[in-house]
């Protein structure tokens, strides 16, 4: 299945490209355009093969969460601003697919996290994440106060502007961002990171696979919890965020040696998205 970003008319028109290859090839492909700025209907996946994403990391973000689940393979082409997550680009689209039909490829296994929401031991909200879960403040512009719990007991009370947990994966995300350490993708470890600490720790703390992570926020002002930058959900007195090692893992599609992701590093890194758009 093609899934472009619908609000990306280059994605519209890179899918239509994607759609004719496979057509020539004898492959039917069918085309579900997706608003990933504005979710609703799901898409149908049942025997879907391959979902390939057309947009940039944030919809290979969201399309995640739909395959994952199923087990499904995801193939990232680039028609947005950022690419840390896609895999192909308008100037080697044809090839690649070429390598997708000769089965030329190999399957990347990337770790996600299980975040619960507790109030009072109630559960109340259960995500499957991607990149991470951040705890941060809300409108109020004061820092938020978050105790840490490991599975060996307390490791640290954060004073910062939020925390977050992140993968592998999200190492490249919101964490780099907050100069955080940067994982190689294939580690399935989770990383512990605050934002703008103020008084307190201010390293990122890396946990291995089966650590499980409880984080309880003091609420004076508002303190909101968002998964893989969705849409945030307020969090009240009396919250718990419980966050370990998922069960499903997210498959992406390949065509580079295991060390690609050193050799692109750099290139990503000292490539500004919005000075190439041609905007201030």
């Amino acid at each position: 299945m093609l899934m472009p970003n619908s609000a990306v008319p280059k994605a519209n028109a890179l899918a239509d490209q994607v759609r004719a290859f496979f057509t020539d090839a004898g492959i039917s492909a069918r085309t579900f355009n997706y608003d990933f700025e504005n979710p609703g209907i799901t898409p149908n996946l049942e025997g879907i093969e391959l979902l390939i994403v057309i947009g940039g990391d944030g919809s290979l973000l969201r399309a995640g969460h739909f395959c994952a689940p199923l087990g499904i393979p995801l193939l990232g082409i680039r028609s947005g601003r950022l690419g840390f997550l896609v895999e192909l680009n308008e100037s080697d689209l044809e090839q690649k697919l070429e390598k997708l039909l000769k089965a030329e490829f190999r399957l990347e296994r990337r770790m996600m996290l299980k975040t619960e929401l507790f109030s009072h031991d109630t559960l109340k909200h259960s995500w499957d994440v991607i990149n991470e879960a951040v705890i941060c403040r809300g409108n109020d512009v004061h820092p938020i106060e978050v105790r840490v719990d490991l599975n060996e007991g307390y490791l640290n009370s954060y004073i910062a502007d939020g925390v977050i947990v992140s993968t592998a994966t999200g190492s490249t995300g919101y964490a780099l961002a907050a100069s955080g350490p940067i994982l190689p993708p294939e580690l399935r470890n989770m990383l512990i990171l605050p934002i703008a600490p103020h008084l307190s720790l201010d390293r990122a703390v890396v946990l291995a696979e089966g650590a499980e992570v409880n984080l309880f926020p003091t609420i004076k002002h508002d303190v909101v919890i968002s998964i893989d930058g969705m849409d945030p959900v307020l969090l009240a007195e009396g919250d718990r965020v419980h966050i370990r090692a998922n069960q499903h893992s997210l498959y992406m599609v390949r065509f580079g040696e295991p060390n690609y992701f050193y050799r692109n590093l750099a290139a990503v890194m000292q490539r500004n998205p919005i000075l190439e758009n041609g905007k201030p």
